[in-house]
């Protein structure tokens, strides 16, 4: 039914150690977050009945669940978009084309294969949400229902991906649409749930959204319109996203052999310039004058001209700008009506001291702009290997600074609306009065180091990994997984809440196995002790800059703290790629490497 593309799939993966690997690595990271927990609570109390235990599952329960949802939501769709564009870059989706394989083989063969390993890492940590049932606070049926809201949230993730990835022709233009759309759909949940769509009750927030849903299933106590449903909130829910899987894969097979091959590789007659336009209409010809175009005065940087004055990633960026646009739209409209209302500078409740109305609505918006402009930078290397022309690139006289800074600038000029839209964002709540002057440069300063620092990250993996889907994978999954585990740890604090003193020993296990994985994705192949200090370092800076913002008037420390982080690691893995062309071409590439 599913074709030779899934049944390969499924008898290759086994074999491969890393299908092994990264279920331990997973089930190993959600339990030391329960161990975490489990001695933070120990040092705050003493743990005497059964009742402490029943409230400590259910915190952690809360914590291990939502983290779950996050992580196979972004690995199903960065899988399956890196997959089908892969097989883009080499040209190899046109062979399959051409075989006897059908559509549906192609599309379900395709998304079934990604999610092979998404759904193995989430049937891994069922055993370990059983345990935490056994302490109380959670119930089995709780535990299924949240498993079952993951597993369909990353299937539809997945296939949304792959819906994009056959639609269009470059890879970032696949990761950046699949971005967008998914955290669009999280925002138009928020606004329903908020009441700014008078149209829609704010009771379907919770139905319509995977992050709002799981949370109703992970309460001890289910309250609400949606609780007399049989079967709960998480079967209608996961209804709604089969028929939403089911929407995307139909939508793909049957577009999938009018998409592609693309047009850029159908072939096309030439087109005539302008003169010869011209002369054609006076009625003179002249078969000399026959050209394409007119040749265009090229900089002493062509890497960096062609960056700029190109269509280097597609004409179709003018979607994601737009989209991004419609996110900076909604941060404006939530920062208003924060500002307007004065929740910005409520100090009511604890959660309210904690983490800033205001900080909650940039935050996030900020990831996403490194997290594109990371993805631009790593498909500007593999798509110079996947085209075959990075071996033409280093036969010719570019030098490596001329590569390098030509790649790194004309990252940030494409994704321009990416480093220019949070400055504006932040500028307005400065001129709103909702952060000091003082606090605005520095928060300037902070976007600027990270902005290059991201980049640089994308441009570091696409030269150390011959492998795009690795390299892809590699690069988004560590500043996304960075991100997202100082979230953690900032989660258990709030929920955990005691001295620092007592919180930090705990922490420093997350933070060297973070800083382990850190130096395993970027020194993994050139080792060197500025890439070790740099991993290492980078996860304890971070989470000590965030510990003294919510400590507050200590925003001169974290400012210091995040320049000279991430400034240190930009730096490591800069000044190597500045002196000397250092790229893994495939030749002899590992075995686990293969895709």
């Amino acid at each position: 039914m599913f074709g030779p593309i899934f049944v390969r799939e499924w008898t290759v993966t086994p074999r491969k150690v890393r299908f092994y690997l990264q279920r331990v690595v997973f089930v190993l990271a959600l339990f030391s977050l329960v161990c975490t927990a489990w001695a933070l609570m120990a040092g705050i109390q003493q743990v005497r009945n059964l009742g402490d235990l029943s409230r400590f599952g259910a915190l952690v329960f809360q914590i291990v669940v939502p983290l779950e949802l996050v992580v196979t939501m972004f690995l199903a769709a960065v899988s399956s978009a890196s997959s089908v564009s892969q097989e883009k870059d080499r040209r190899t989706l046109i062979l399959l084309l051409l075989t006897r394989l059908s559509s549906s083989q192609i599309v379900l063969g395709k998304l079934l294969s990604c999610l092979i390993g998404v759904w193995n890492l989430v049937f891994a940590a069922l055993p370990l949400l059983l345990l935490i049932a056994i302490l109380g606070g959670v119930s089995s049926s709780q535990v299924f229902a949240s498993t079952a809201i993951v597993l369909v949230t990353a299937a539809w993730s997945g296939a949304l991906a792959n819906l994009v990835a056959f639609w269009r022709e470059k890879t970032f233009q696949t990761l950046a649409i699949t971005l967008l759309a998914v955290v669009s759909w999280l925002v138009l949940c928020e606004a329903i749930a908020a009441g700014s769509i008078t149209a829609v009750s704010p009771q379907w927030a919770d139905l319509l959204s995977p992050i709002r849903a799981l949370w109703v299933v992970c309460q001890p106590i289910q309250t609400g319109h949606w609780s007399d449903i049989p079967g709960g909130i998480a079967s209608v829910h996961c209804g709604l996203g089969l028929l939403a899987v089911l929407l995307f894969c139909s939508v793909a097979i049957v577009r999938l052999r009018v998409w592609n091959p693309s047009r850029q590789l159908r072939p096309q007659a030439p087109e005539p310039d302008e003169d010869y336009a011209a002369e054609k209409n006076t009625g003179i010809s002249d078969k000399k004058s026959w050209k394409v175009r007119a040749p265009r005065e090229m900089w002493n940087n062509p890497v960096l001209w062609r960056e700029m004055r190109t269509w280097a990633y597609g004409r179709k960026l003018m979607i994601i700008r737009v989209a991004y646009f419609g996110l900076f739209l909604a941060a404006v409209a939530g920062l208003y009506w924060s500002v307007s209302s004065g929740v910005a500078l409520q100090r009511s409740r604890l959660a309210d001291e904690l983490i800033p109305y205001s900080a909650r609505i940039l935050t996030p918006f900020f990831c996403i702009s490194f997290v594109m402009i990371n993805a631009l930078a790593v498909n500007s290397i593999t798509n110079e290997r996947d085209g075959q022309a990075l071996d033409l690139l280093l036969a010719t006289q570019i030098s490596p600074p001329q590569f390098l800074l030509g790649k790194l600038f004309g990252v940030l000029y494409v994704t321009k609306e990416m480093v220019v839209l949070p400055v504006l964002l932040t500028a307005y709540l400065w001129w709103q009065g909702g952060v000091s002057t003082e606090n605005f440069v520095f928060v300037l300063g902070g976007l600027a180091v990270v902005n290059v620092f991201s980049a640089m990250l994308g441009i570091h993996c696409g030269m150390i990994y011959s492998q795009s889907r690795t390299a892809i994978g590699t690069s988004m999954g560590t500043l996304f997984f960075l991100f997202l585990g100082i979230a953690t740890c900032m989660m258990i604090m709030i929920s955990f809440r005691g001295s620092f003193a007592r919180q930090l020993p705990p922490f420093l296990a997350i933070i060297l196995g973070g800083g382990t994985g850190l130096y395993v994705a970027m020194g993994s192949r050139n080792p060197s002790p500025a890439i070790a200090l740099a991993a290492f370092g980078l996860p304890f800076l971070t989470f000590f800059a965030i510990t003294s913002f919510i400590l507050r008037n200590q925003e001169l420390t974290v400012f210091s703290v995040l320049v000279s982080a991430y400034g240190f690691a930009t730096t490591a893995m800069i000044v190597p790629a500045l002196s000397e062309f250092d790229f893994a071409m495939g030749k002899s590439r590992m075995a686990d490497e293969e895709g």
